[in-house]
């Protein structure tokens, strides 16, 4: 298993498959930690990005997964963090280049534009692959400012 610990979170639209993946994280033997939000009432996803952003960024967390509707408010919030590399995913290659070519850690995923099944597989992928290092490692390590 690649990474163990794991952050998830959201905000309303992706209240639903935040919970179904919290739950197959777990029964693959992931430790999960959710930071929200908790329902489905209307909440604003900054508020749950930064945290989970924070902890992945201090090595609290070995990966996150974050969902909202387009998956890009939670990427955007996600990469203001030094030491995040956010990816939004909306299908299996992505996920694995996401992993190989640019070491990402927090994955993105768009609720409202991808069927549950397929945002599983994404998260599956996501945690199964490895950064491939190389002359990607050389051009990850030009990322941070």
């Amino acid at each position: 298993m690649l990474f163990r610990k794991i952050a998830i979170g959201g905000d309303h639209a992706g209240y639903e498959y935040k919970e179904k993946l919290r739950k197959a994280l777990e029964e693959k033997g992931h430790e999960v930690k959710d930071f929200g939000p908790y329902s489905a009432d209307s909440v604003d996803y900054p508020d749950f990005a930064h945290p989970l952003s924070k902890a992945v960024a201090e090595g609290e967390y070995d990966a996150g997964v974050l969902i909202c509707g387009s998956g890009n408010g939670v990427a955007i919030t996600a990469n203001k963090h030094q030491d995040i590399r956010a990816a939004l995913c909306w299908n299996e290659e992505l996920a694995a280049l996401a992993r190989q070519h640019n070491n990402a850690n927090v994955l993105c995923l768009p609720s409202r534009f991808v069927a549950y099944e397929l945002a599983e597989k994404m998260t599956n992928t996501f945690m199964d692959t490895e950064f491939e290092g190389g002359r990607h490692g050389r051009r990850v390590g030009k990322i941070s400012c």
